[in-house]
């Protein structure tokens, strides 16, 4: 598992392997990742959008961003957290993704960026 903490937000990271397949006459490799937000801050806050930078060993890096997460805005009290799951496509066995949230406390109006550490996605046949 991978953690981090940005202003009372904490992000742990868990990844898979979940296989291969062809497509446009290429191999993929798909890599699973369940993320928790807990928010630990005395605020109320609302996920409202996110970065991602993509990585993968046989290609450039790839930037995403758009609205929330798998089309949610989640308001988190605090004490509370919000799990979600989701993946990622590489044309190689090896890569990582970091990035980051911008968040709106609902207390104060005040935006901020959670970041998310970089976490690795890696084919246990590929490590070998």
């Amino acid at each position: 598992m991978t953690t981090q903490v940005t202003k009372g937000i904490r992000i742990s990271i868990n990844t898979s392997f979940e296989g291969t397949f062809f497509k446009n006459y290429k191999m993929h490799y798909a890599f699973g990742y369940t993320i928790t937000i807990e928010n630990q801050s005395k605020d109320t806050v609302q996920l409202t959008s996110r970065h991602w930078n993509i990585y993968d060993s046989l290609n450039d890096m790839e930037t995403l961003d758009g609205e929330g997460v798998i089309g949610k805005k989640p308001i988190i009290q605090p004490g509370e957290s919000h799990t979600y799951n989701s993946g990622c496509l590489l044309t190689s066995p090896i890569g990582a993704m970091n990035g980051h949230y911008n968040m709106s406390s609902l207390n104060s109006s005040e935006e901020f960026r959670v970041y998310i550490p970089t976490f690795k996605f890696s084919a246990q046949f590929a490590l070998n």
